[in-house]
């Protein structure tokens, strides 16, 4: 495609504008000689034309098809004029509230709004509303009386049922239902999208669309339903006792699978259904291919370049997708829900394409950020049974024992590494989207592991084993602790075997489901023997979709409907945080809290297995406090927990001796995650 270019104004904004773009403004549809767009296209991002972001995949696969696309962008929710700047779109209006759920986007798990916005020009934050989906529906609904309304993106996507939402802490409709939509498009929409697109074409209301595969509509009754259907709980019925909504959410999920799903319904008041088809097909290699071929500018709308540029693309730039899906099946993870358990592979040529271009960038400096996709190191379906019969709807993959079934094999990732590392201009190839390390220990053959560790990890790799109480583990969908720590140890015999000094960073969960201050103070335990503390720790966030959501509002386990213990008073979340940081001072007073709540004051002391010290005269073992003094008085300390010099001591360091090299920091410093792997200091810390 040629590149034209022209100096525009918009807004005050003088920006060149490049014609590769579909239009963002009026002027730029003018530019193209459109008199009217076959599609608007209204997204809570800012414009980014790279196949990482759902729209510009949805925009430019209708492109292909030669439809006239039109971008609106960030539009004023309280403006309807806002997204009239088109006028009335040829076939319909597409929604997306952005590639994250808008009050994920919004707000942290403490519901503390955020400050900053990576989607958004310069990061600012503010630009798109809570609720997008819902709230530019009604903006359009309003403006156009009886417009085609298509959602989609993930927020449509994990919403497009009755769904519990942690920020109103309620019980909400479809998302249908509240904003008004004719139909959403679920998962990922390649097919979905050109399916509609070439109905409306050929003139066929958008009310009558009740076909498509991987869409949700409304109807006022089931009798155009000719194949077999399961009716869920009707929305009465879920607010009236949360058990059905598990058991609701639990058909569901066994119904994610395109060639095994059933058709859903969901009743509503004043005999309204809101009605589910089975999954869109997955996509096949050549198609894969094909949509990462596309004409993208790989880069954000020139427009933003006054304010900054969008800060998302920095983490995306110099990163290649290899796959869509996972098989892995964490309880907190969307992923089953939105793309799906079919893993969904570019080929290599495809990848090694678009990284020789990568390597033309100016700004290319030889490295590759990333190689991966939900799972880095999945490269092919779980089993060959899946191409014929899908993926068992009451079976996991690698969970809570790899399947027998389970095809385990790196060789195709491996060549494509080798092939991506062998490119001129390449120094680096990094993998940074995460492997299954379960998966990694149940290969055989260490070629990768080794070949991973040689030229992969950039200094420190990153895992996430979430917990290490099996019982938690269990409620997570994670691998047993003995993988985790089988793999630790296998990591750290290669790196050493290859002359490396890397690390491992462990990713953790606080206040999942099924997680007491027990667990929590097992997980603090682990964390003083390993030498390491968290810099952050992610407390578990509710939300929509996920089994470990459903554990959180019903306190069941839709799995099997066993009660299940639920973290979910603020204060109790702190507590469970504050163990796992529990050498940082402003913890302190929860931390002591936390271990006198779960019956563990012996870990309130002076010798080395102690997390905290006494203050103020408590009450501690006679044992405890002489080896404590016998400790305190080789370093300078005094009982009452402060130092030589008069300040107080770290929160947490317990009078233990420090790693190698240790003793000469200050008291307040944290340590690093080298520590980790510091020979000779305590049984996990050979891990």
């Amino acid at each position: 495609m040629e590149n034209k270019k022209k100096t525009l104004r918009e807004h005050g904004v003088e920006y060149t504008y490049d014609e590769r773009f579909l239009p963002l403004t009026q002027k730029e549809m003018q530019l193209k000689g459109w008199e009217q767009p076959d599609f608007v296209y209204v997204i809570g991002d800012a414009y980014v034309d790279h196949p990482s972001f759902g729209p510009a995949i949805i925009s430019r696969v209708l492109e292909a098809h030669g439809y006239k696309v039109a971008i609106i962008s960030q539009p004023d929710w309280k403006d309807e004029n806002s997204i009239a700047i088109y006028g009335r779109p040829k076939l319909a209006f597409l929604v997306c509230a952005g590639n994250m759920d808008s009050m994920v986007n919004h707000y942290t798990v403490s519901k503390k709004r955020r400050h900053t916005d990576a989607y958004t020009p310069g990061g600012e934050m503010g630009k798109r509303p809570d609720y997008a989906t819902i709230v530019y529906c009604n903006l359009i609904r309003k403006k156009y009386k009886d417009a085609a309304i298509v959602a989609g993106g993930i927020e449509a996507s994990l919403r497009r049922l009755a769904h519990y939402d942690y920020w109103s802490n309620k019980l909400k409709h479809s998302i249908l239902v509240d904003a008004q939509a004719d139909i959403v498009i679920y998962g990922m929409g390649e097919h979905a999208i050109v399916e509609i697109a070439d109905a409306l074409q050929s003139g066929i209301d958008i009310k009558d669309l009740s076909f498509i595969h991987g869409t949700v509509y409304k109807a006022r009754n089931l009798e155009h339903l000719y194949e077999d259907y399961i009716e869920l709980p009707s929305y009465d019925a879920l607010q009236e006792d949360k058990l059905n909504y598990a058991r609701s959410f639990k058909i569901q999920y066994d119904n994610t699978d395109h060639i095994t799903a059933k058709i859903l319904v969901e009743k509503y008041k004043d005999y309204q259904y809101v009605i589910q088809n089975p999954p869109a097909e997955p996509l096949m290699e050549q198609e894969m291919d094909e949509v990462y071929a596309l004409p993208y500018t790989k880069t954000y709308h020139p427009i933003y370049e006054a304010q900054g540029g969008i800060p998302a693309i920095s983490e995306i730039k110099f990163s290649l997708v290899s796959n869509r899906g996972c098989f892995g099946g964490c309880s907190f993870c969307a992923l089953t829900f939105h793309q799906g358990r079919t893993l969904q592979t570019r080929s290599h040529a495809s990848i090694i394409e678009e990284a020789k271009e990568m390597t033309k960038d100016p700004e290319f400096k030889g490295y590759i950020h990333d190689v991966g996709g939900p799972t880095a190191n999945f490269r092919q379906r779980a089993c060959k049974k899946q191409e014929k019969y899908g993926v068992c709807a009451n079976r996991q993959c690698l969970f809570p024992k790899p399947c027998p079934n389970l095809i385990v094999d790196h060789s195709d990732y491996l060549k494509l590494l080798r092939e991506l590392r062998s490119l001129p201009k390449v120094k680096k190839v990094f993998i940074r989207s995460g492997i299954r390390f379960d998966y990694l220990m149940a290969d055989k053959d260490d070629t990768f592991f080794r070949e991973l560790c040689k030229y992969h990890v950039s200094g420190q790799l990153k895992v996430a084993p979430e917990h290490i109480s099996d019982k938690v583990l269990m409620k997570l969908g994670k691998p047993e602790n003995a993988v985790f720590q089988a793999f630790c140890k296998k990591y750290k015999r290669i790196n050493e075997e290859l002359g490396l000094k890397q690390y491992m960073v462990p990713y953790l969960m606080s206040s999942h489901p099924g997680s007491t201050l027990k667990e929590a103070v097992e997980l603090a335990e682990y964390l003083r023997d390993l030498g390491y503390m968290p810099e952050q720790v992610q407390d578990f966030y509710p939300t929509p979709s996920t089994i470990s959501t459903c554990m959180y509002y019903t306190g069941v386990d839709p799995r099997t409907m066993e009660k299940v213990y639920v973290p979910n008073s603020p204060h109790e979340k702190a507590m469970q945080r504050a163990l796992i940081q529990y050498r940082n001072p402003k913890n302190y007073e929860l931390v002591r809290e936390a271990l006198i709540k779960a019956g563990r004051e012996d870990l309130i002391g002076f010798d080395r297995r102690c997390l905290i010290r006494p203050r103020g005269g408590e009450g501690v073992s006679l044992e405890s406090k002489k080896s404590g003094e016998k400790h305190a008085s080789g370093q300078g300390r005094r009982a009452g927990g402060r130092n030589a010099s008069g300040e107080r001591s770290l929160a947490g360091d317990g009078g233990r001796k420090r790693p190698e090299g240790g003793s000469g920091r200050a008291s307040g410093k944290k340590k690093t995650i080298r520590n980790i792997h510091k020979s000779g200091k305590g049984k996990r810390g050979e891990r």
